[in-house]
């Protein structure tokens, strides 16, 4: 009797352990609206500026110009500027992002930076505020409920090693910046066949895509999906956890654009929608 009871418990004490996939997107945007309210979260984010000659920058003190693997900085004591821990009286150099040891800046309490490194050699200071007008303002993100009709399994085919795509940038003018490609992602909805792509973003994929939302129910410029193909070769597609790119908590990132393929004619509502304030207003309009 024992023998047969046992194994009931352990089963529906699993059940009850596993949270269902509302709960785990519940708490998937509860991790999000943390994570843009951070010192150096999205809303944090007060200025970006690409430096070609010897300059000032907005919201800091110092004077700034081009440097061997980043920025060189002079200034006094007075302006209290500190870079790898140690105070600025005089002339340093902070090293880019694309340095092995990248250099740290901070600036005030609330006030931080850093350097991130362009084309051609270009560098830009990135200054974050953890007590930003946007974070005082910011209220919530809107997201649709949860949708499981955006719940797809693809296909995954890896494409030959070095292949890559152009991508437009928001403020690159139409410019392109090439991304590695690793694989197409393809499916079939409601009849209509999809062939996607999406570039390497660390250890996961980043898709890219607009869809007849944007501008209406979402934001204008599309919204990211961060995706693993699995070993089988199938890949899922949980529209659900879909996120908002960063331009659209702060003017001053320069978010990648949907390519043609990524763009769906039909509305995908799932995932986020919209940055909104305290009052329910949106906090940017694009």
């Amino acid at each position: 009797m024992n023998d047969t009871t046992a194994p009931t418990t352990t089963s529906t004490a699993s059940a009850a352990a596993t949270p269902t996939a509302e709960a785990r997107l519940a708490t998937f945007r509860a991790r999000r609206q943390e994570s843009v309210v951070q010192p150096k979260g999205s809303l944090a984010l007060i200025n970006t500026q690409w430096i070609d000659s010897e300059q000032t920058i907005w919201g800091v003190p110092g004077t700034w110009a081009p440097a061997e693997g980043g920025l060189r900085v002079t200034a006094a004591a007075s302006d209290s500027i500190i870079v790898d821990g140690a105070p600025v009286d005089g002339h340093a150099i902070v090293r880019g992002k694309d340095n092995a040891a990248p250099s740290e800046i901070i600036f005030s309490e609330t006030v931080s930076g850093f350097v991130i490194a362009g084309d051609e050699g270009k560098y830009a200071l990135r200054v974050w505020d953890g007590a930003s007008e946007e974070i005082r303002e910011f209220g919530s993100i809107d997201s649709y409920p949860y949708n499981p009709a955006w719940v797809i399994t693809a296909t995954f085919t890896e494409n030959p090693a070095g292949t890559t795509m152009g991508f437009e940038h928001l403020k690159d003018n139409g410019k392109t910046r090439e991304q590695v490609i690793p694989g197409d992602i393809s499916f079939s909805k409601d009849g209509v066949d999809y062939n996607l792509v999406a570039f390497k973003s660390g250890r996961a994929l980043q898709l890219v895509y607009a869809d007849a939302t944007n501008g209406v129910d979402t934001y204008s410029v599309g919204r990211f999906l961060f995706v693993a193909p699995d070993p089988d070769g199938t890949i899922t597609l949980d529209f659900n956890f879909a996120v908002l790119p960063p331009c659209a908590f702060s003017y001053n990132f320069n978010c990648p654009m949907p390519p043609k393929q990524n763009r769906f004619a039909v509305a995908i509502e799932a995932g986020e929608k919209n940055v909104l304030k305290k009052d329910g207003s949106l906090l940017h309009e694009v």
